[in-house]
Formats: C-alpha cells, sequence, structure tokens
C-alpha cells in the first residue's frame, strides 16, 4: 500500500487573502511557529503516514518555497523516496499557467502517471494546518471500493462560506456538494442529521454541516479519466461534483483539529493557539513529528526576562524583556526593555556582526529585530523587519483596514512586511 501511492501537494496559490505575508513568498512558504514553514505540515504527515513519493506543484512566487524544499528534503540515492517540484512551465502540448487545482495536475499528468506501480493518487493543499495519518483513509477509500475519496469534517454556521458542504447518505456515500455557500437559503438542504452528527461524536448545534478538506484520494485510472473527460479547473469547484455525478464518492470523516490558513486572521488565531498551554495542534508529538530545514543554530538565550505562554525558538537572544502569550522566531532578537504581548515575531534569515550592525547604526538603519523599550501588541512581525528604539505598535483603532509601506493592518491584527524599517520613535494604533 506505502509504494502505490503517490502524493500530490497543491503549492501553487497566489494567496492573496495572506497579504502582506505572501508579498515576496508562496502561502505554503509562509513561515509559522517561529521555525517551520506551512508546506512542512502536508510533506510530514506524507511522510509520518508511510507515503514518501511526494510531488508539489509550485507557481506564484515560488524561489523560496524551492528553495526551502530542496534544502529539507532529501532521501539516500538508493531508496524509493523523493519530494520533487513541478513547476509551472510551458511545453509544447500548453503554454498557459496553471488555471486552478485540477488543471495543475492535469498539466503533469505524463509526470504523475509515469510509474505504473502507482495505484493512488493522494492530493492535497500546501496551506493548511493538522496532523493526519492518511492510512486511515486509504483504508476507508479501500474498503468503500472508492473511486474518490474526500476528507471531511463537521463545520459550523460561521465557517461554511469558506468551505465545500456536502451531503452524505449512511454509507458515508457523497450524493450532493455545494462550494462556499453564502446565503441560508443554499445552506437549508445541506443540514446534517443531528443523530448523524452525535454518531460521529460531534455536537449537532455547533457543527451542523459537513465541510469537505481538501483532501482528495483517487484511484489511478479514475484520476486519468475524470481529467481528460471534463475541462474543470479546479476539484473543489469541478472536479469533485463532477465525480459525484459519474463516479463512486466517499466522504471519509476526520475527527482531529484543522485550520485552514487563509486569512491574516486565521493565521494569528493559529499562532496564538499554539503558545497557549495546551494547543489544539501538537508540534510535541514523538511519534508524528515535523520535519523542516536543518539550521544548527545554538539554543535560545534569554537574559533577565519575564516571559510567559510563549514559545522561543532557537537562535533567539532576549535581554531583559517581558514576553507574554507570544511566538519568538529563530534569530529574533529583542533588546532591553521591550514589551511584547499577544503578537508573533519571524524572526531572521541570519545573525547580523557587530561590523554590520555598526556600520548600519552610522547610516541611521536600526539593527535587525526588536530595538530598546518597544512596546509590541497584537502584531505579525515578518523576517528580516528592522524597529528602532522606541518603536510602539498598540493595540488601538483596528477596526479599519490599512496598507502603508512599512506596516499593513488587516482583521484587526498589524503586519510588519519583511525587511520593513520603523524608525526610532514610531507609533502605530
Amino acid at each position: 500500500m506505502k509504494q502505490n501511492v503517490v502524493t500530490v501537494i497543491m503549492a501553487g496559490g497566489a494567496g492573496t487573502r495572506l497579504w502582506p505575508l505572501t508579498e515576496n513568498r508562496a502561502k505554503p512558504a509562509v513561515p509559522i511557529a517561529g521555525k517551520f514553514r506551512l508546506i512542512d505540515i502536508p510533506i510530514s504527515n506524507s511522510l509520518n503516514s508511510g507515503y514518501r513519493k511526494i510531488f508539489v506543484l509550485t507557481q506564484f512566487n515560488s524561489a523560496s518555497l524551492n528553495q526551502h524544499i530542496t534544502r529539507s528534503y532529501f532521501f539516500a540515492p538508493y531508496s524509493e523516496g523523493y519530494v520533487q517540484i513541478l513547476a509551472a512551465q510551458q511545453t509544447l502540448e500548453t503554454k498557459d499557467w496553471y488555471q486552478g487545482t485540477a488543471d495543475s495536475v492535469r498539466k503533469n499528468m505524463r509526470h504523475l502517471l509515469d510509474d505504473q506501480t502507482n495505484q493512488y493518487y493522494l492530493i492535497l493543499a500546501g496551506d493548511h494546518l493538522y496532523s493526519m495519518d492518511y492510512r486511515e483513509q486509504l483504508q476507508f477509500h479501500i474498503e468503500k471500493k472508492a473511486d474518490v475519496s474526500v476528507g471531511v469534517l463537521p463545520v459550523s454556521r460561521n465557517k461554511t462560506s469558506g468551505f465545500g458542504i456536502l451531503k452524505l447518505n449512511t454509507q458515508s456515500r457523497i450524493t450532493d456538494f455545494i462550494e462556499k455557500p453564502k446565503t441560508d437559503e443554499e445552506l437549508t438542504p445541506y443540514l446534517a442529521p443531528a443523530t448523524w452528527i452525535r454518531k460521529s461524536g460531534f455536537d449537532p448545534d455547533v457543527t451542523p454541516y459537513i465541510g469537505s478538506m481538501g483532501i482528495y484520494i483517487f484511484n489511478r485510472q479514475v484520476l486519468e479519466d475524470v481529467l481528460s473527460e471534463c475541462s474543470h479547473e479546479d476539484f473543489g469547484k469541478g472536479v469533485i461534483p463532477f465525480c459525484i455525478k459519474t463516479r463512486k464518492v466517499y466522504g471519509y470523516i476526520f475527527d482531529g483539529y484543522w485550520e485552514d490558513i487563509g486569512t491574516i486572521g486565521s493565521f494569528y488565531h493559529a499562532m496564538m493557539d499554539l503558545v497557549s498551554p495546551v494547543p489544539k495542534f501538537n508540534f510535541y508529538e514523538a511519534r508524528r513529528p515535523i520535519y523542516t530545514h536543518p539550521r544548527y543554530l545554538p539554543g535560545a538565550k534569554i537574559t533577565g526576562c519575564h516571559v510567559c505562554r510563549s514559545v522561543i525558538n532557537e537562535g533567539a537572544i532576549l535581554e531583559e524583556a517581558s514576553v507574554e502569550d507570544s511566538m519568538i522566531g529563530i534569530r529574533s532578537r529583542i533588546r532591553q526593555g521591550s514589551r511584547i504581548m499577544r503578537s508573533v515575531l519571524m524572526g531572521a534569515d541570519y545573525f547580523e556582526t557587530e561590523e554590520e550592525i555598526r556600520e548600519n547604526t552610522r547610516v541611521g538603519l536600526p539593527p535587525i529585530g526588536l530595538g530598546p523599550h518597544c512596546v509590541i501588541e497584537k502584531a505579525i512581525i515578518d523576517k528580516n523587519a528592522r524597529l528602532g528604539e522606541g518603536v510602539q505598535i498598540l493595540d488601538r483603532n483596528r477596526d479599519r483596514e490599512v496598507s502603508e509601506s512599512h506596516y499593513v493592518i488587516r482583521d484587526g491584527i498589524v503586519i510588519i512586511p519583511k525587511n520593513a524599517v520603523l524608525p526610532a520613535g514610531t507609533i502605530i494604533g
């Protein structure tokens, strides 16, 4: 079973709702938890499930994503495992960019079908946060004799507009599907039976609908036939509804934590959950580690600080600072007298030398990180940002969208873009 499965990860979207974190990188390359990238989640889940034939389909702002993958995932020369990037390209058959998730797979079928021993195709998104053993869904897929199976989970009313919502019969076969419904009239026919929800271990008053997780398993021939029979460009909007009418499509119910990191708000709240005493997603599970690029950094250095409910990653240096409910990324530098509350600091790509700091200071450029006596509240500070002495980002006046050259406000959160410079004394809020 392990050798017959190919994992295909969709990683080509522009991620406009995560801007400015996606200004210079693909959404799956966005840093999470201080040291990882979003793409590490589906790759690690696949490896932990024993599936080591992995293709990553990239397109938009893909340089840092491609670099991260090639540096992080390599296998012994004689092993059967690989993580291979399939970037959008012009060929004799097509000169277009990927037009959607299904279109990207269709354009790469000659690569994906090259090995005749591959019988199942596990198709994943590159921007979701969850831990899952895909072998369980494959076992379900085989037992049901399914042509296609979809990972599904119960969702609340206020989240339905971000999901494909579906109907399941008593045998877990999907009988109908609607992509991201907006009105109550659209949703009413998709209300799941309360007895069925309770039987699945959920509360029908909290999660009365069934949503697609964007996790699909296709039989080899079915994938090949469906993508040649229809011209739909996306799996969720077109291919899955098409398959429901023409093939046996089943819904595999997932009962764990799953989050679509699609907006600044969802990203921020997911990171804040990770610093809670018992987070919903567990990076500390020894049996299912999350893999990433090995950096060989020294441990964090913390001198005379107050730290509460926070995660401090390696290479960080904190001097006489206060950190509460915050995620502090690799190589972060927080200088004396600064206070950080409910914030995400992504850290830095490199350490500045003392000579570089002196030269930058001479020309009026603050060092990377936070200068002395900064106050940071409910903010996301992207990598390599330079905040001068006394910068204040205060939790005030967040009920509007703002887009300035050196900061952005979205979903009530201030974001300082990568490589941004905030001069000493800057006040936001």
